[in-house]
């Protein structure tokens, strides 16, 4: 099976539906599972794509830890707004340099095509910034920010693009956010909130593809 038809397979044949500019998916958990539950029942896909609003995405197990109130305090106070997100892992924090990308489609398999789905977007992810010069890895780097068997980095060293997904029944959110540019207060936020929730982590592992490119000009 080749990557178009792996892709097919995974994500779906159903008609797209691209939001415009400025207009974007949910973070919100209990607003996303709604929405799953409208496209499982519409069949047609919605598909964001846009830079974010600073935002700290925490999922639902980071709620659980002792130090989450401390953690949401600490992204606050350093201007990002948290939120409880629709898929899994731990904390991810993303701001205006990161482009964040949301597809809620129907899926007769939606459970069933889950890894799938995480293969064939870090595999064509990897793919294309190779074709930069980048050294893109598809897995995760020991010390990253949620780390996840899907995540796309570089030289095995930094994390890029991070992956996670939300099923209901008959449908799936595929979401994944792409670390264009990284400035220090993300960096400082990650490493703060994570040592507020007893998470590992190494602030060295949060990479960017600006970084990665050098200087266009």
């Amino acid at each position: 099976m080749n990557l178009a038809q792996a892709a097919s397979a995974a994500f779906g044949s159903v008609p797209i539906r691209v939001l415009p500019p400025g207009h974007r998916l949910p973070d919100d958990a209990d607003e996303a599972r709604a929405l799953l539950l409208e496209v499982a029942a519409s069949g047609e896909a919605i598909l964001s794509l846009a830079p974010a609003l600073p935002t700290a995405a925490f999922s639902r197990r980071d709620t659980l830890l002792p130090g989450y109130a401390a953690a949401a305090q600490a992204v606050t106070a350093h201007g990002f707004a948290p939120v409880v997100r629709p898929v899994g892992g731990h904390l991810a924090i993303y701001d205006e340099g990161s482009l964040v990308l949301h597809l809620a489609a129907p899926h007769p398999q939606a459970k069933e095509q889950i890894t799938a789905r995480f293969e064939v977007f870090a595999r064509s992810m990897a793919d294309a910034l190779s074709q930069w010069g980048i050294d893109a890895r598809v897995g995760a780097v020991p010390g990253e920010y949620c780390d996840g068997a899907y995540s796309v980095n570089a030289a095995g060293r930094r994390k890029l693009i991070g992956t996670g997904q939300r099923i209901v029944r008959g449908a799936y959110l595929f979401s994944a956010v792409v670390m264009v540019t990284a400035g220090e207060p993300l960096r400082s936020a990650l490493a703060e909130a994570y040592d507020r929730l007893g998470l590992a982590f190494d602030p060295a592992t949060v990479g960017a593809v600006a970084d990665e490119l050098g200087d266009l000009r």
